[in-house]
């Protein structure tokens, strides 16, 4: 399982890196063309701003993968190994409520979305909303997983003390800035 999961990421981490070289080549060529060349892409633009979009919420389920969200580790890192369980249990509980409600968001404005073409590229924009679906599954799914490993007994003393942000377990490389 360990396995397969790492693999996703690796993709997903490909993904984010492809879609931050596209933003980077086609605003750098749009900024060499109109200052050089006085004309520009007309794509270029909006285009590199869908990327942003997509690079944004698909970084957000890594993070969350990683407890690399804000956390009020202050008040966690007080409690024992108990309280740390019920306050992830809770964090996640909510997690998973707030990826359903968004995943019925999107699900809600999915037809408005279809029918609505981008500007320029004449895009369907569920192409830029419908990444809604891909955040909220991602985040979900994971919500679901550490709810299931919390109520079977299967979270790691290492997984306790990332969420609480315990500053002896957790490497400095792993630390959210």
């Amino acid at each position: 399982m360990s396995r397969a999961i790492n693999a996703i990421v690796k993709v997903v981490e490909a993904v984010l890196a492809a879609l931050l070289l596209g933003m980077v080549i086609m605003v750098a060529t749009n900024v060499v063309l109109r200052y050089g060349f006085n004309r520009g892409l007309t794509f270029s633009e909006e285009m590199s701003r869908y990327f942003f979009v997509w690079l944004t919420f698909i970084g957000a389920v890594l993070a969350f993968k990683d407890n690399g969200h804000i956390g009020v580790e202050t008040l966690v890192s007080r409690f024992n190994r108990t309280g740390r369980l019920i306050c992830m249990a809770i964090s996640n509980a909510l997690i998973l409520f707030g990826a359903s409600v968004f995943f019925y968001g999107t699900w809600m404005q999915h037809p408005i979305n279809a029918s609505m073409t981008a500007a320029v590229v004449n895009m369907s924009m569920i192409w830029v909303y419908g990444i809604g679906y891909f955040t909220s599954v991602g985040i979900g799914l994971i919500a679901l997983y550490r709810l299931f490993a919390i109520v079977t007994g299967r979270v790691s003393e290492e997984e306790i003390a990332r969420f609480a942000g315990d500053p002896e377990v957790v490497k400095p490389e792993e630390r959210a800035i």
